[in-house]
């Protein structure tokens, strides 16, 4: 059939509130012009994340109930740990509350003033957690990647040969790990490929640099690498999760994405003294090292979801769900980044806008105009995200001007999904009329989720 349909059904449904335009044009105003200001209940299609926001199954809320709440040894942490190391067969195992505490966590023991972290691209929290601890972020993305209406297979690998000289110039002691994001977020959903991977480790291995993964999306990664990558086509995606993880030294993971749960997340690591050092730091800031930060009915809810991620009937729905989308947007020649991803679908805000320059946030000013035509909330990636300031305070912007309209799991159906694609549409049609915007107000650190805006 062509038709590929949700792979469960729905027990419990949540009530969507309707607004007008008008309405909406003023709620944006209160919220100084930035989604991340606006009340959930006045977004009609939230798609500003897929962190936390799926619906759980049955399985999930069942083992809930199962949690054992011991604030030392309870059962449930059992059970998330040998699922953890089932997938990653990394023998230490570090529960967490999210996974920018994982990064905190990590990023101050191993950070530090004249270090780098090297990755295909760093996302938000990942960057910032760097920048705090005093080192410096470095994206070394493939050269497909920064071309969004390239099709290619795998536009979120990280460069091989520019790590290699990158290493050169700085030196492999200034370089704590690398890190390679999968999918890679910030560009575009995009995956990476078991090729590539093998080849980083190749380059980590011959200067001593540990490799660790950002895995939020571990199993939509895999997926990709058996849709795509010759000798994988037979093999099941919990095999080559597991040796997508045996090339690593280590990784971090918000177990709010592809774990299907509200919160949570672990470090896991193959280095018994890093690990140490890892949990002396979580008794400080998360909590016991067998509960982290988390509830034992947290901790069934990721080890279920964890499994769950990786069945073939779900992800298979999870890609094509995601395709359709853009094969909508192809009807009228809307630019995005091509191929789409596994978790959202990223609008080219540059040539979507091109008459709005990066200063003026053209990725900012299209997710309003998403909200005001049809009360959808997006999220810019770009120079808001991203950008910075030269010695002059002029603005450097991002690579990329995107607006990620990120899907979350098992929470919208196919008509909210025509809905978005109508509503994206009809803001196209009307492009030229749409105006940038100038910051009034923005934090040091991770500027997008409190910046305030005024229209220009």
């Amino acid at each position: 059939m062509k038709t590929i349909i949700e792979p469960f059904k729905i027990k419990s449904v949540e009530p969507i509130f309707f607004t007008t335009k008008e309405e909406r044009v003023d709620i944006l105003k209160e919220a100084h012009f930035n989604p991340f200001l606006i009340k959930a209940k006045n977004v009609i299609i939230d798609l500003l994340t897929d962190s936390g926001t799926s619906a759980m199954s049955s399985e999930q809320w069942a083992g809930m109930m199962r949690g054992d709440e011991s604030y030392a040894g309870s059962s449930s942490f059992f059970h998330f740990e040998e699922t953890v190391r089932s997938i990653t067969h990394m023998p230490f195992i570090i529960p967490t509350h999210q996974g920018r505490a994982s990064e905190k966590i990590l990023f101050s023991i191993i950070g530090g003033k004249g270090k780098y972290f090297v990755s295909n691209t760093l996302f938000d929290t990942t960057r910032a957690n760097i920048e705090f601890s005093g080192a410096e972020g470095v994206d070394l993305l493939c050269a497909e990647g920064n071309q969004p209406a390239l099709i290619a297979p795998f536009k979120g690998n990280m460069d091989v040969a520019r790590l290699e000289q990158f290493i050169q110039d700085k030196g492999a002691e200034n370089i704590p790990i690398v890190m390679i994001t999968i999918t890679n977020n910030s560009g575009g959903g995009q995956p990476v490929s078991m090729e590539n991977i093998k080849a980083v480790r190749a380059v980590c291995t011959a200067h001593n640099i540990p490799l660790f993964i950002d895995a939020c999306r571990f199993a939509e990664n895999a997926y990709f690498i058996k849709l795509r990558e010759k000798g994988y086509e037979n093999k099941t995606v919990f095999e080559i999760a597991q040796e997508l993880f045996s090339y690593a030294d280590g990784c971090t993971m918000s177990a709010k994405k592809d774990a299907f749960a509200n919160i949570g997340g672990f470090l896991a690591m193959k280095d018994e003294d890093l690990a140490m050092h890892c949990r002396n730091l979580l008794v400080i800031t998360e909590g016991f090292p067998t509960y982290g930060g988390l509830a034992g009915r947290d901790l069934e809810a990721i080890a279920i979801g964890l499994k769950e991620i990786m069945e073939e009937d779900y992800l298979r729905y999870r890609i094509r769900s995601i395709e359709y989308i853009g094969d909508k947007l192809d009807i009228d020649n809307i630019p995005y980044i091509k191929p789409t991803g596994g978790h959202a679908v990223y609008l080219d805000a540059k040539a979507f806008l091109p008459h709005i320059p990066a200063h003026e946030f053209p990725g900012q000013a299209l997710c309003c105009e998403l909200f005001i035509e049809g009360g959808i909330r997006g999220v810019e990636i770009g120079t808001v995200m991203f950008g910075k300031y030269d010695a002059d305070g002029n603005t450097i912007p991002a690579p990329m001007e995107l607006v990620r309209l990120a899907i979350p799991r098992r929470v919208y159906t196919q008509s909210h999904i025509d809905y978005v694609t109508e509503v994206i549409s009809a803001v196209y049609k009307r492009r030229n009329e749409i105006k940038g915007l100038k910051i009034s107000y923005e934090s040091p650190l991770l500027r997008h989720f409190t910046a305030k805006f005024e229209r220009l």
